[in-house]
């Protein structure tokens, strides 16, 4: 199995795409949609991923938050969302008879709730616990390895878990990756694996998915199924197919969910970091912000996503974080200075110095050197039809964004303070992406991990998404974990229609890991209402300003909930430049 691409294969499937693939959108904001705090609940935990998670009950109009610190689930009432308060709280962990297990992920669909458990260890069998939203355990079922990610279907008929199969730490033990389709009426698990692409399957991986890893778990029959981690996922609009993206292998799975079948696999190809708006910042260490076009390739490799219909098409809507693996004594990471680059390879070999890329492609076996560089992510989100094609990639907007508002704070990480501390891996990292209609637009809202706030686009037009506005209540005069220095690590993005929130404007739902809170934003024009397009669930104060004009907290418009600090915006009233 050839885990190191040539030039002539991988790298010529990113030139093809970047080629075809539209620009990126003008980086722009447009101010008719207001983004303002509402309420906000704090657990005090900083860094021990306290909030991370979040689902919401329209009925009860509760959120319900993974605790991952506690290893349970907060229960927030939300009824007063001005003043979110923890009224109960849940330990799956007990309920699915894993005890030290670890909660991943939630979801809710008219009444009940799924609770995605991971054994310790997580190389063994998880569970999925189901309970109504009152907490009455209903069942727990068994689910692969670090069940990570669940959505119902938009109709409550299927509840889907992302089985990931990670490799336990020292990376003896590589479980396969499964997807757990449930029957939410029966509460029945089947499981649909990958085996069909495995040395005795009969389907044929496309030649840009990933596999790799130590040679041992490379030379095994089941190599295929095992390296395959299935990561987030999402359920089309139909609710006849969910999407899963896997993200180490830089690649997306597509499950029919009566059969509970993998029918394809998908690659996502690479990113020209070379073409024309699809620069970056490499060097955590030259002193300044260097946003560039540079002679890498970026593997999208997303985290969260979302699938959601715009005029009469599904569109998957991603998050390209990135990823590498690092188990024990193999790691597929390294800085560009410590590979041999092959002569004339490189143009800007000096300044990509201290970027890190993956050892496992660019690699030409016959001259012993490394012709192209791959990076993890690819710093932007991204709009994709649902057989992979790209629609859509946000370019460089993301760090030219963010030089323009936090010039003094550019590519700071979620635990400290320090200037491009993240230029040399991953950038502001985009974590999540959640997805909604207000006033007849369609919009994404993309959460930053590292840097923190959110991006809001206007992707009514797929092809051509304009930017809106970037909002961020991250106080960098406090050092963090020392004060309130506002949401960290925004984990999770969840958008909440209008007729389902309390204040009956639309509503989206964040998680902060880092600050440990969950924050409600109102999005939206004075009492603009709004349309959900998740797949699943369906007191004014001024906040410190970190670049950008501060706001006054309106009570009506669409609400935004996020797990985190307190939220600043960061409104965006002049063209950035292009």
């Amino acid at each position: 199995m050839n885990t190191s691409p040539t030039r002539t294969a991988a790298a010529g499937a990113a030139l093809a795409l970047a080629v075809l693939a539209p620009s990126p959108a003008s980086a722009q904001a447009d101010d008719t949609l207001p983004v303002d705090l509402t309420g906000r609940y704090t657990t005090g935990q900083f860094d021990e991923s306290a909030a991370e998670i979040v689902a919401y009950d329209a009925d009860g109009l509760r959120a319900f938050v993974v605790n991952a610190h506690s290893g349970k689930v907060d229960v927030l009432d939300v009824t007063d969302p001005t003043a979110p308060a923890k009224v109960d709280e849940w330990d799956a962990a007990s309920l699915a008879g894993l005890p030290g297990g670890v909660v991943n992920s939630i979801a809710v669909h008219d009444g009940q709730v799924a609770v995605a458990v991971a054994a310790e260890p997580r190389t063994e069998p998880g569970a999925i616990v189901f309970a109504d939203t009152e907490g009455e355990f209903l069942a727990a079922v068994p689910a692969g390895a670090n069940p990570d990610s669940v959505a119902y279907s938009p109709d409550g008929s299927y509840l889907v878990s992302a089985d990931e199969g990670e490799p336990d730490d020292d990376y003896s033990t590589d479980p396969a990756g499964t997807v757990t389709v449930v029957d939410a009426s029966t509460l029945e698990p089947s499981t649909a694996d990958f085996t069909a692409w495995d040395e005795d399957g009969e389907k044929t991986l496309p030649e840009d998915v990933r596999i790799f890893g130590p040679e041992w778990t490379l030379s095994e029959p089941d190599a295929v199924s095992r390296n395959l981690e299935p990561e987030y996922v999402a359920v089309d609009p139909g609710g006849a197919k969910a999407y899963v993206t896997l993200q180490e292998n830089n690649a997306v799975a597509v499950v029919d969910l009566a059969s509970a079948e993998v029918t394809d696999v998908h690659s996502l190809g690479f990113k020209d970091h070379g073409a024309e708006g699809n620069g970056f910042d490499p060097s955590d260490k030259d002193g300044k912000i260097d946003i560039a076009e540079r002679d890498v390739y970026g593997m999208y490799q997303p985290d969260g996503f979302r699938a959601t219909e715009i005029d009469g098409e599904t569109y998957l809507v991603t998050a390209n974080e990135g990823d590498g693996r690092e188990w024990g004594e193999y790691s597929e990471e390294a800085r560009v200075e410590d590979l041999d680059l092959c002569e004339g390879a490189v143009e800007d070999a000096d300044a990509l110095g201290r970027l890190k890329v993956t050892t496992t492609l660019g690699y030409d076996d016959e001259a012993g050197c490394h012709e192209d560089l791959y990076a993890f992510g690819s710093r932007s989100f991204s709009i994709w039809t649902t057989d992979g094609d790209l629609v859509f990639d946000s370019g460089s907007d993301f760090e030219r964004i963010l030089a323009e508002e936090l010039p003094e704070h550019f590519n700071a990480d979620n635990d400290e303070n320090d200037f491009d501390a993240r230029s040399d891996a991953k950038g502001p990292e985009a974590e999540d992406v959640a997805v909604g209609e207000v006033d007849g637009r369609t919009y994404a809202f993309v959460g930053l991990e590292r840097q923190g706030g959110i991006l809001v686009y206007d992707i009514s037009d797929p092809v051509s998404p304009e930017y809106v506005r970037y909002v961020s209540d991250r106080d960098f005069s406090i050092e963090p974990g020392t004060g309130d220095a506002g949401d960290l690590g925004p984990e999770s993005l969840k958008f909440v229609a209008g007729e389902d929130s309390p204040s009956g404007d639309s509503m989206l739902i964040v998680g902060n890991e880092v600050s440990g809170s969950t924050t409600l934003y109102t999005v939206g024009g004075e009492n603009g209402s709004g349309t959900g397009s998740d797949e699943d669930d369906s007191a004014q104060e001024k906040l410190p300003v970190t670049g950008a004009s501060t706001i006054g907290i309106a009570a009506t418009g669409a609400v935004l909930l996020v797990a985190g600090g307190a939220l600043v915006w960061a409104l965006r009233r002049k063209e950035l430049a292009s």
